[in-house]
């Protein structure tokens, strides 16, 4: 029976705290142009200007936390399951939709509805696409230390 690799802790969660940083920035950006550019009133009123208000920040505070977690998550699949990495990219494609789909069961306005879905989505690819690279990169085979028989 094969034995499950080891992983390298140090660089799943390096390369999942970079990735809080880049999901957290895809959010900026896209609250930026919802409400800078297109004039959506996504998490603020309008009188906040294109920034927001605080709960900008805690969209943005959001979206790494997002990818701490799903950091553990795969973290945990490594050590529990096989195939960890297709699991996971089901997990977190699963919810990534679930997130993209309930600003549509508000009474939001649909300009809303949409810039909300699409922000979403955007920070849900981020870390559906990056993490499975760097859990796979995290990934050692153990190194076998075979005895040699004394003679």
């Amino acid at each position: 029976m094969a034995e499950k690799p080891a992983v390298d802790a140090g660089r799943l969660w390096g390369g999942g705290l970079a990735t809080a940083v880049v999901a957290a920035l895809v959010a900026l950006v896209g609250v930026l142009i919802a409400r800078g550019v297109f004039d959506v009133a996504l998490l603020a009123r309008n009188t906040e200007g294109a920034f927001g208000d605080s709960s900008t920040t805690a969209y943005v505070v959001t979206a790494a936390l997002a990818a701490i977690i799903a950091t553990l998550i795969l973290q945990i699949l490594v050590a529990l399951t096989p195939q960890p990495l297709g699991f996971f990219s089901w997990i977190i494609g699963l919810t990534t939709l679930i997130f993209a789909v309930v600003p549509f069961t508000t009474d939001a306005k649909p300009a809303t509805q949409w810039a909300t879905a699409l922000i979403n989505l955007a920070v849900g690819l981020v870390i559906v696409i990056l993490l499975p690279q760097i859990g796979y990169s995290a990934l050692q085979p153990r190194t076998e230390q075979r005895t040699q028989p004394r003679t």
